[in-house]
């Protein structure tokens, strides 16, 4: 699959895992668009520093399972996944989340579907969720890039303290784009702001 086993780096920051699920880009037949829409987003967003684990695999529950698994093992703690949540007879990626997590946090899903059907009815066929594998959050998105944003945009605020209660670093955000919502208790001295 391609995944490299990155140590945790207290200086690298948050290892963030992106899963591309698409039997087509995984072929080669198209270039994944989801994974680099991803990419965007955090790169807009997120203050703290990250970097990426990126894989592209086909929609194989197996694959998926084992690529969340793998991502979680390696340190990621925040895994996206891009592709496959909708009604088609291929697209497993919700349950191969399931299956992987041992916890499952249907808010985000309900949150992301509601916030997509504002721009589009067929949103309702989508069928994201969320979850706990090991120490990793793992969100399931959609495959085109401008739901991916609009998805991102209905959760982030409340990704940054899901990672601080499974353990994961503290992640800041820019409030110009998603002002990151923690407890007062929860809340960490900006390091700038303290000289």
């Amino acid at each position: 699959m391609g995944l490299s086993t990155a140590e945790s780096d207290p200086d690298r920051g948050a290892l963030i895992g992106l899963i591309t699920v698409s039997d087509r880009a995984s072929r080669g037949d198209y270039e994944d668009r989801g994974g680099p829409a991803i990419r965007e987003y955090l790169d807009q967003v997120l203050t703290s520093p990250w970097t990426a684990e990126a894989v592209v695999i086909p929609d194989e529950q197996p694959d998926i399972e084992s690529a969340i698994k793998d991502l979680a093992g390696s340190g990621c703690c925040l895994i996206l996944t891009t592709g496959g949540t909708g009604p088609a007879a291929r697209d497993v990626t919700p349950e191969a989340t399931e299956a992987a997590c041992t916890k499952i946090l249907a808010g985000f899903g309900e949150a992301m579907r509601t916030a997509s059907l504002r721009a589009v009815p067929t949103a309702i066929l989508s069928r994201q969720t969320a979850g706990i594998c090991g120490g990793a959050l793992v969100i399931n998105l959609p495959g085109q890039p401008k739901a991916i944003a609009e998805c991102l945009d209905a959760v982030m605020a409340a990704v940054p303290y899901c990672v601080d209660l499974v353990g994961g670093p503290y992640i800041t955000t820019d409030p110009n784009f998603v002002e990151a919502f923690r407890p007062r208790s929860a809340i960490r001295p900006n390091p700038d702001d303290t000289q």
